[in-house]
């Protein structure tokens, strides 16, 4: 008996030695590699707008998990209302694994400067756009050299190299620039004074003060499938937000149609050196309270983002070393470095506010501790070429002309109706509820079909200068491992995303600077591979345990799934 149990020890240990044990509790076999292992991956839960508001998200989401399954990994996808998702995704930077994200096509990003430094450079890790957590000390070199390098040949190889630092370190996982698809009714809307936006389409700041209506109606009635977050000139919220903010606030220069800044509420705007830069205001600017636009309220618009209140809009005032006012109607801003895209990422970017209305609030006890992000004003001030009659961020907002403005619209309201179905937003354009359809995230075909029968509903698609992402939490393990994100994003296919999630009105986009920017874009693709993926992850020493996937040996799971 003795020399039995001597030799079953012996056999024991022989077998451990050649990779095999015996699980003496479940009575499995398994693999000595697989008893060293670290723990299994949690369940990662991948964040995603609801699917009746935005159904191409929800379905790219669902073809994400279907393959990050096949790696061994525990995928839930959850959808959210954008509210939410923005809130936890941008307010509670460690709470969440991975979401879905979009970057919208704004005129402003024409110049690929905020695609460039803003997503990325680590001083906008905490509050900022680089909410992932990126940080790359060359990244950031690169970021801010493009900035400063004002030969355009000189900067596109800047911006190239940025592209391909990010492709190589992977804190997105980009899937598509996407056709913006919008329709309206031209029975409504005289066609020709529609005006597509290079990268943009014909949602678009022009084609709100141009439309010109073809009979009676002279309210563009619009739709959103996101409840806005705010009005606010200091906070660059949601994507629909951005619209009102246009309309609402005037800058100094604007992004044209052709993607170029030109002078706005500054009549003129030159360099006088490098570092210095004069504008011009143009006379005789009102705000809607009906005081006057003064010279004082252009200083203070550029020093209000520049403390800690306005977090979000820091980055493009920091290069600013000082204003100076030389008469009435004449500024001049000094710039720390020069910086080539002043003009369209900074005098096109920044709202000009009435101090009579800010200071008070960022000055005082208003805020109680927050930032200006946080405050929404009970009657919205700017400048614009539209005014605030009423809202209800959840349900409608009406802008009604104004009508002093010197480039006044051609329509009397714009109304914004929360839709939050995209279904329900078709239908009401079929029956004339909304007669701009400016917000579709569902099947481009079916507006097709209906052209068909309704032939005043006129479809427009143009490939927009923003895109769709997976963001990986990189302050989270297993996203902190960039051979775990290599191995995930070989796994996405973004040429069936195009298909099967955007049915062919969509791009695949391998940058963070889309294709529409021609002068900037780095057309550099790759090949997604689920088999190379699985290799990169064995290579790490990733190992699947029953089908799972496990950490390394040693790692522990030191996080649970989100709740």
């Amino acid at each position: 008996m003795a020399m039995t149990r001597m030799k079953l020890a012996f056999s024991r240990r022989r077998l451990l030695r050649t990779g095999l044990s015996i699980g003496l509790m479940s009575g499995l076999v398994i693999s000595a590699a697989e008893a060293q292992q670290g723990d299994q991956i949690r369940k990662l839960v991948l964040i995603t707008g609801a699917q009746a508001g935005d159904p191409q998200e929800f379905q790219s989401a669902q073809l994400i998990a279907q393959e990050w399954r096949k790696l061994g990994l525990d995928v839930e996808v959850r959808g959210m209302p954008r509210p939410q998702v923005s809130e936890l995704v941008w307010s509670n930077r460690d709470k969440w694994d991975v979401t879905m994200w979009r970057m919208v096509g704004r005129p402003e990003r024409s110049d690929p400067d905020e695609l460039v430094y803003n997503l990325f450079h680590s001083s906008t890790r905490e509050k900022g756009y680089n909410f992932v957590g990126y940080q790359n000390p060359e990244y950031d070199k690169v970021a801010e050299a493009q900035r400063g390098e004002i030969d355009l040949a000189k900067r596109k190889v800047l911006v190239e190299k940025a592209q391909d630092l990010i492709m190589q370190d992977l804190p997105y996982f980009f899937l598509v620039y996407p056709k913006n698809v919008i329709a309206f009714n031209s029975n409504v809307w005289k066609k020709d004074s529609i005006v597509e936006q290079s990268g943009i389409g014909v949602r678009n700041f022009w084609t709100f003060i141009g439309a010109t209506p073809a009979g009676a109606t002279k309210d563009m009635v619009l739709n959103s499938a996101d409840p806005l977050l705010s009005i606010n000139p200091l906070y660059i919220s949601g994507a629909v937000d951005s619209w009102l903010t246009d309309l609402v606030w005037d800058r100094l220069m604007r992004v044209g149609p052709d993607g170029l800044p030109k002078p706005w509420s500054a009549e003129e705007v030159k360099y006088i050196d490098p570092t210095t830069v004069e504008i011009k205001l143009r006379a005789g600017q009102t705000w809607h309270d009906g005081k006057p636009v003064t010279i004082e309220d252009v200083i203070y618009s550029f020093e209000a983002p520049a403390g800690d209140k306005s977090p979000m809009y820091k980055p493009f005032v920091s290069n600013i070393a000082g204003m100076e006012k030389i008469d009435d109607k004449t500024l001049r801003f000094k710039l720390k470095t020069p910086n080539a895209s002043f003009f369209t990422s900074v005098l096109a970017k920044i709202n000009l506010i009435p101090k009579h209305v800010w200071e008070p609030i960022l000055s005082g006890d208003t805020l109680k501790g927050k930032n200006a992000e946080s405050y929404q004003e009970a009657q919205p001030i700017g400048s614009g070429p539209f005014k605030v009659a009423r809202f209800k961020l959840q349900e409608e907002t009406v802008l009604e002309k104004n009508a002093s403005h010197w480039a006044a619209p051609k329509m009397d309201r714009w109304i914004l109706r929360i839709v939050t179905n995209t279904e329900a937003a078709v239908g009401m354009l079929k029956r004339g509820e909304i007669n701009y359809l400016s917000d579709y995230r569902g099947d481009p075909k079916i507006l097709e079909e209906i052209g068909k029968t309704q032939p005043e509903i006129t479809l427009a698609a143009t490939v927009e200068m923003g895109f769709r992402h997976v963001g990986p939490n990189l302050r989270r393990p297993p996203f902190d491992d960039i051979n775990f994100r290599k191995a995930l994003m070989l796994s996405i296919n973004r040429n069936v995303q195009v298909q099967a999630a955007y049915n062919g009105y969509a791009v695949p986009a391998n940058s963070q600077v889309s294709s529409a920017l021609t002068a900037w874009h780095k057309s550099e693709q790759f090949k997604p591979s689920i088999e190379e993926a699985k290799k990169i992850l064995e290579k790490a020493g990733y190992r699947l345990v029953g089908g799972k996937l496990h950490y390394p040996d040693g790692k522990k799971e030191t996080l649970q799934s989100l709740n």
